[in-house]
C-alpha cells in the first residue's frame, strides 16, 4: 500500500512539472486547457497523496491549487 501511495504523490508532482514545463515554452494570455488540466490533475493526486502523509498543511494547499484550476477549467467552458 505504501508503494501505491508513493506512486499517486510522485504521479501527481510529474504531472504539475509536465504541465509547467509545456506552458513556460508558450506565453500566453489565456491558459490553455491542456495546462490547466494537468495541473487539476497533478493538484488532486497530490492533495490525495497529503492526506495518506496526514500533512495538513499539504493537503490544503494542493486542494486550493486544484479547486482554482478547476474553477478555472470550469470558466473556459463556459465562454467557449
Amino acid at each position: 500500500m505504501r508503494i501505491l501511495v508513493e506512486l499517486v504523490g510522485i504521479a501527481g508532482l510529474l504531472l504539475i512539472l509536465l504541465g509547467w514545463g509545456l506552458e513556460l515554452k508558450r506565453k500566453r494570455e489565456k491558459i490553455p486547457t491542456m495546462f490547466a488540466l494537468l495541473y487539476a490533475a497533478g493538484s488532486l493526486l497530490l492533495t490525495i497523496y497529503s492526506i495518506f502523509l496526514n500533512n495538513l498543511i499539504f493537503a490544503i494547499l494542493n486542494a486550493c491549487a486544484f479547486l482554482l484550476a478547476a474553477a478555472n477549467l470550469a470558466g473556459q467552458q463556459r465562454k467557449d
